[in-house]
């Protein structure tokens, strides 16, 4: 397991119930291990699971989404692996002066969906310390399951680029899927079948 059982961390459920608890309008856009577990906790139309061939581009195809939309903010739910395969990406956002972006990075150690390998430097990377030298205009770093509750609320308010580093339990999610067995409502459409949906509540102004 990619995880160092010494270190504290959150479950991804702890991660992931207060924001499913503060958020409004914000488009939220999940990869990989946070797919599924987030979508049994929101069904919005203004989800959208980018797990389909473009592992490490969820940050990136969040931000184009910022960038399109200045009016609404923008989470993603990042990997810790995704985030090695596209580090450009802090820079972009900065030098794009994204304010209504939000990067959460979760952090569990290990390619969980494809098998539970290692991530490189697991547990030694700092990635707060990367978006801050990228020039983040906020940067947060989670072990805690109370402090990142209550700092939810300022994360999905504050002025961004946002950068979020939360320390997560590896777990037991296999390989992603689009059919009617999965239970998340975003996964149960093809990519392209999804993307009209979302499109349709960012026009609507949902």
């Amino acid at each position: 397991m990619g995880g160092d059982p010494g270190r504290p961390m959150l479950t991804v459920a702890q991660v992931l119930e207060p924001l499913a608890r503060y958020r409004t309008d914000e488009v939220v856009v999940t990869t990989m291990s946070v797919v599924r577990p987030w979508g049994l906790l929101s069904s919005s139309d203004l989800d959208f699971a980018s797990a389909d061939s473009a592992m490490g581009h969820a940050a990136d195809l969040a931000l184009g989404i910022a960038l399109a939309q200045p009016g609404r903010r923008v989470v993603c739910l990042n990997g810790d692996g995704s985030m090695l395969m596209c580090l450009g990406t802090l820079a972009t956002a900065v030098g794009a002066a994204a304010s209504n972006f939000v990067l959460v990075v979760c952090d569990n150690g290990e390619y969980e969906i494809t098998g539970h390998q290692p991530v490189a430097a697991s547990g030694r990377v700092n990635y707060a310390a990367m978006a801050e030298a990228a020039g983040f205009r906020t940067v947060y770093r989670f072990d805690d399951a109370h402090a990142w509750a209550e700092a939810v609320p300022d994360v999905l308010t504050g002025t961004g680029p946002t950068f979020v580093h939360v320390v997560t339990e590896p777990g037991q999610q296999g390989p992603i899927g689009r059919s009617g067995k999965e239970q998340a409502r975003y996964l149960q459409h093809s990519l392209a079948e999804w993307s009209e949906i979302m499109r349709a509540a960012l026009s609507s102004g949902v």
